[in-house]
């Protein structure tokens, strides 16, 4: 089989979803496994996706005790797709935020990058559905804020439905991150742009959740507003 790719998905009480976005994503593109590392979840989560693994080969479960948090979860993904044959991995939102349809369009852009991010403000567009005018405004800003402090070259920043190369991961000291909330996509993009790769943005259209809860919180805020300046300091210092 040509080159395969791993979806991860971190997944903490997404019962109402699991299912169904298995289905979706493993439809769009034969080369497609997916990891689903769940953190615990009290309302079954992980063992629904345990039945989904059982019938399904191309489904892994990795559980771990807790919520340990987003970016945990992705660099607990990383180290295992590495140990295996993926050439690209993906991050993914359990939430159907990130519609599976567009897998597609990040394995035509892979081709001539090493990065691919969706975006939802590529080129100054907005295509956001169903949120709040104030979240998509806090959204908004904090893209030109990370975008200014860092001079990170993204629209979308801290986007999280993204398609790696599995070099970049590779050349990434995954033990040196230090991001877990939403901070984590931009210090990841912050360290693969220091790091000479190649990243292209693609749109996409991101709806709200219908399903379960957002994660968002006021600790994941301020972790952002202060992790962009640790970033630049960091790139000025030489220990990016």
């Amino acid at each position: 089989m040509a080159e395969r790719a791993l979806v991860i998905v971190p997944t903490y009480n997404e019962r109402d979803n699991v299912v169904r976005l298995v289905e979706q994503v493993l439809a769009q593109d034969e080369r497609i496994d997916m990891l689903i590392v769940d953190d615990g979840s009290p309302d079954g989560t992980g063992g629904i996706a345990d039945s989904v693994a059982e019938r399904n080969s191309r489904v892994h479960v990795l559980h771990r005790p807790r919520k340990l948090g987003l970016g945990t979860a992705y660099l607990t993904g990383f180290k295992w797709a590495l140990e295996r044959d993926y050439e690209f991995v993906f991050e993914m939102d359990a939430d159907f935020s990130h519609d599976p349809a567009h897998l597609t369009q990040f394995f035509d852009a892979a081709t001539n990058a090493d990065l691919v991010l969706g975006s939802r403000y590529r080129e100054g567009k907005v295509t956001v559905v169903n949120w709040p005018m104030t979240r998509l405004f806090l959204s908004y800003m904090a893209n030109i804020y990370a975008r200014a402090v860092t001079g990170l070259p993204l629209y979308d920043g801290t986007g999280g439905f993204k398609c790696f190369r599995r070099k970049v991961l590779e050349a990434i000291d995954l033990n040196a991150v230090k991001s877990n909330g939403y901070a984590f996509q931009i210090e990841m993009s912050f360290r693969a742009w220091h790091k000479g790769f190649r990243l292209v943005e693609i749109p996409i259209v991101f709806v709200d959740r219908t399903e379960g809860q957002s994660k968002m919180s006021n600790k994941i805020i301020r972790e952002a507003v202060w992790m962009v300046w640790r970033l630049r300091w960091w790139a000025i210092s030489g220990q990016v």
